[in-house]
């Protein structure tokens, strides 16, 4: 009898993202030397693909407000790709400033959510997106769209599938390379990752899809498999389980690299990413917070 496994992704992209995601909400204030040496350890670790900061106001995220020195200070590894977080155009602009090859931009599949989170209608920050989009293309830059609230939201409750398929069908038409579906408030269980998968996938190639979880109620890694079942073969996850969502009360950090690579290493499938070289990293970065870090597999290893 075939395995249960049988039909699975033999390789996973890992894109990590603990310098952004993880990092822009913590509160103790990290040396822009220490984020640099993070991402050269995640790096080292064989990651091949590095979310590194975002080009937000420094106002709004003071945390990344040294963007640009990051960016140029990392030591940039070939063939690992270094995106970068855009709101608008002018943040894009700094960030071209910056020698930056690749973007992301972001907005929600609830309207409340995207109106508390980016202060704009869903439609306004499609709107948004285009100049920045079309400028990324003449500089041949890959975009990445996240679409934040796929499986719930915090404020309006059950977000239906149909909605997410708008927005990623209307991104996927605006030009972006890759759509991350991300559970924010970390409610989702595997069987609605598998219908919503089953739905988005009639539209949009697998190859352009990625999901992006948050481990609150303990289901990140079983939802990962229940993505892999359905065919998609990139997931974000943050080294040492970094990361929350401040317009999310109560939303853990998110899916822990450590945790993610240990799974797949296990199940025999290929990510190119070595594990006590993650930890290294999370080591590296857990000197500098004021709480330990939540990856099980990190705890295990360094206990």
């Amino acid at each position: 009898m075939a395995s249960a496994f049988a039909s699975l992704p033999n390789r996973v992209t890992v894109v990590e993202v603990g310098p952004r995601d993880g990092l822009q909400n913590e509160s103790a204030s990290i040396p822009t030397a220490v984020k640099v040496a993070f991402v050269n350890a995640l790096s080292e670790a064989g990651l091949p693909v590095i979310e590194v900061t975002s080009f937000v106001r420094p106002d709004a995220i003071p945390q990344l407000a040294d963007a640009e020195d990051v960016m140029r200070e990392i030591e940039r590894r070939p063939g690992v790709r270094y995106p970068v977080l855009v709101p608008n155009l002018r943040g894009f602009e700094r960030a071209l400033g910056a020698g930056v090859h690749e973007i992301a931009v972001f907005t929600a599949a609830s309207e409340t959510f995207a109106a508390r989170n980016i202060n704009a209608t869903i439609a306004e920050s499609l709107e948004r997106f285009k100049p920045v989009i079309e400028r990324a293309k003449t500089q041949q830059m890959r975009v990445r769209a996240y679409v934040s609230t796929c499986f719930g939201c915090p404020y309006e409750g059950e977000v239906k599938p149909q909605a997410v398929l708008e927005v990623a069908g209307e991104l996927i038409d605006l030009g972006v390379d890759e759509i991350s579906l991300g559970d924010t408030i970390g409610v989702a269980t595997p069987r609605q990752v598998a219908d919503l998968c089953q739905l988005v996938l009639r539209r949009i190639d697998s190859g352009r899809l990625a999901l992006h979880f948050h481990d609150t109620r303990g289901t990140a890694l079983a939802n990962v498999v229940a993505g892999l079942q359905s065919g998609i073969a990139i997931f974000d996850a943050s080294a040492g389980g970094l990361g929350g969502c401040p317009y999310a009360p109560g939303a853990a950090g998110n899916l822990a690299t450590e945790d993610l690579i240990y799974m797949l290493d296990g199940m025999g499938i290929g990510t190119g990413v070595n594990l006590d070289r993650v930890v290294q990293a999370s080591l590296l970065i857990a000197g500098h917070l004021d709480h330990g870090l939540t990856s099980k597999y990190f705890q295990a290893a360094t206990s």
